[in-house]
């Protein structure tokens, strides 16, 4: 079974983000997602190197505007196509800037055409990963 592996550039600077981010993990746990840390402090391109490098050969997926655009449901599948995978997929929340010119030829997914801050967007990545998970298990969290 594959497991989702979600990094996060830093640990979130402020409480309520830090807060969400900790409750939407613990929730996601028995699902198979894990949150990774990387230090705050690394450039985009070292950030990139360094989750392609703890991934070897899985498959590694940037969040950012121009990626693939899903809704819940749509989170929902690529979750069940994830969970079956032999391997496991690494969903990259960016640093603050973005990642620039790297990770060019890597897939991404968008979160919407919206910009938001680093930290917002990893707990509204988190939230809709749990909201998949709830689908999948037919869960009436989510009202269509």
């Amino acid at each position: 079974m594959g497991r989702v592996f979600v990094h996060l550039h830093g640990k979130a600077k402020d409480s309520s983000f830090r807060s969400a981010i900790s409750d939407y993990a613990n929730r996601l746990t028995s699902d198979g997602v894990q949150i990774v840390e990387h230090r705050n402090k690394t450039d985009p391109g070292s950030y990139l190197d360094d989750v392609i490098k703890k991934a070897g050969n899985d498959k590694v997926i940037l969040l950012q505007e121009k990626g693939e655009n899903l809704d819940s449901i749509g989170y929902s599948e690529k979750m069940k196509e994830w969970r079956i995978s032999i391997s496991s997929v690494h969903l990259v929340v960016g640093p603050p800037g973005g990642f620039g010119s790297y990770g060019g030829d890597l897939k991404s997914l968008s979160l919407g055409k919206i910009t938001l801050p680093h930290e917002l967007a990893a707990v509204v990545l988190l939230e809709q990963l749990y909201r998949a998970c709830t689908i999948i298990k037919g869960l009436p969290y989510h009202r269509a």
